[in-house]
């Protein structure tokens, strides 16, 4: 195979440079614990990511005794985190997308949870598709996240189950070495038996053949 090119080399490795991960929208968590920081989670992906875009974003949030959502935050890439909500000051971090005006992962932590926090979530996505400065196209998504605060961290169901097929699988590993043991001891030993067994057989062999050899030359004298 011919080595290949410098320059060839170069364009490549640019265009990997170039290259962005996959975007996967997954839900948030929802069970925050009094004290702690929490997580919401909202993603939302483009459909074409070759396609030019900018958005940004808002949050509201409906707490139990409140009939109208309130806005308490605005996110874009130019003016970056902007807290309106006085309940909600410096207590929001922003953890989506940094260094590129697209906005596709625009989740926040929260610090310091309080059961103030516990309601209605709204995460707004506003963007708008540029097709080559010829055509815009504004796309506005909507996801609502429903948060509760709990005393106390409560453990899910698939770690409970995880960690009992853990114990089940380290009895049953232990039982069938166990087994293996006696059955690789049982059978050493039949074969140790069984090996001096034959050499015995092959001992009264030998001494039966000698005295029939005396007997034989006691005779012949």
């Amino acid at each position: 195979m011919a080595p290949l090119h410098p320059a060839a080399l170069l364009v490549c490795l640019t265009l990997v440079s170039l290259c962005q991960g996959g975007c996967v929208e997954v839900d948030s968590h929802t069970e925050a614990v009094l004290g702690h920081t929490f997580k919401i989670t909202c993603i939302s992906c483009k459909k074409r990511s070759e396609t030019v875009a900018e958005a940004f974003t808002e949050w509201f949030f409906r707490g139990k005794d409140m009939e109208d959502m309130v806005k308490i935050l605005h996110y874009d890439y130019e003016r970056k985190l902007e807290v309106v909500d006085p309940r909600f000051e410096d207590l929001v971090v922003w953890n989506g997308t940094k260094k590129v005006p697209d906005l596709q992962d625009v989740s926040i932590f929260i610090l310091n949870v309080t059961y103030e926090h516990a309601g209605e979530y709204l995460c707004t996505v506003n963007r708008t598709l540029n097709f080559g400065d010829v055509f815009f196209h504004n796309v506005l998504v909507n996801k609502t996240i429903h948060v509760t605060v709990v005393p106390k961290a409560n453990r899910d169901m698939a770690s409970i189950v995880s960690e009992i097929m853990m114990y089940v699988l380290i009895v049953v590993l232990t039982i069938w070495l166990v087994a293996e043991m006696v059955y690789c001891y049982k059978k050493i030993a039949a074969a140790t038996e069984a090996a001096a067994q034959e050499n015995a057989s092959e001992y009264l062999a030998i001494t039966s053949e000698s005295k029939e050899n005396c007997t034989g030359v006691q005779a012949v004298e």
